[in-house]
């Protein structure tokens, strides 16, 4: 299992947002390069990046600032945010993007996420961002009623790089994951599974560990890497088994 960092671009920078909501965000780094830069210096081996003017606009909106981070940083760049089209997928492909998340494809366009699935193996992922257990697109600004996991079992099948399975109401609500919900729907699948909203503490990434034997393989973190309630070094090395107490 590894920790994945995350940062989510909003008009350039580097912030965090509570549940979503454009309206909540905070800014934690003016320089979203010189932040890859820590975080990749610090251990990560991957780096998560969104694009939240994206996922509102449905189309790419900071790609001047993910191509000066892929050109900053080694470690591979998963990244999600205004990915509607085969094209967008491709861009990202070719300038050094490692894994493409699709995720208000998926719900909207099934037959074209499995298009991209098939034609991109191992490089896309799907994302799956729920409330309740239903399924919310288009920067989370809209439910679908779609069950989370039964939109999964569509696109297991076809080898989707991991699943991200994020929680929208712990997402940056420093409350810790909804463990449950991501343990049950890893079960469902077969593919890799990405925890991701409302890791707070070491502890947090601990609990995280336990869900590796259903799947899980990565724990995305942000706020609380940001605000300091986590240390990326101490929990990379938590899920390397090294003794942090």
């Amino acid at each position: 299992m590894i920790v994945i960092p995350a940062i989510d671009l909003k008009d350039g920078k580097c912030v965090r947002l509570r549940q979503g909501r454009m309206d909540s965000s905070t800014v934690f780094n003016e320089d979203p390069v010189n932040q890859a830069i820590m975080w990749q210096r610090l251990g990560a081996k991957r780096i998560h990046l969104v694009d939240l003017n994206g996922s509102v606009d449905g189309r790419p909106v900071n790609l001047s600032v993910v191509q000066d981070i892929v050109s900053a940083i080694n470690v591979p760049i998963e990244l999600g945010g205004g990915v509607r089209d085969l094209q967008t997928v491709e861009m990202y492909l070719d300038i050094g993007i490692r894994i493409v998340i699709i995720g208000t494809i998926a719900a909207k366009n099934p037959a074209l996420a499995v298009e991209l699935l098939r034609n991109f193996p191992g490089r896309v992922a799907i994302g799956i961002d729920a409330k309740a257990g239903r399924v919310a697109v288009e920067g989370w600004t809209e439910s679908t009623g779609s069950d989370a996991r039964e939109l999964a079992r569509l696109f297991d099948v076809h080898s989707p790089a991991a699943f991200i399975y994020t929680d929208i109401e712990r997402d940056g609500m420093m409350s810790g994951p909804n463990f449950a919900a991501t343990a049950e729907f890893a079960r469902a699948v077969n593919s890799p599974v990405i925890l991701s909203g409302g890791v707070t503490t070491p502890d947090d990434v601990k609990k995280g560990l336990a869900l590796e034997k259903e799947g899980v393989t990565g724990i995305i973190i942000g706020r609380a890497l940001y605000e300091g309630t986590i240390d990326l070094k101490e929990a990379i090395a938590l899920t390397e088994g090294a003794d942090v107490s």
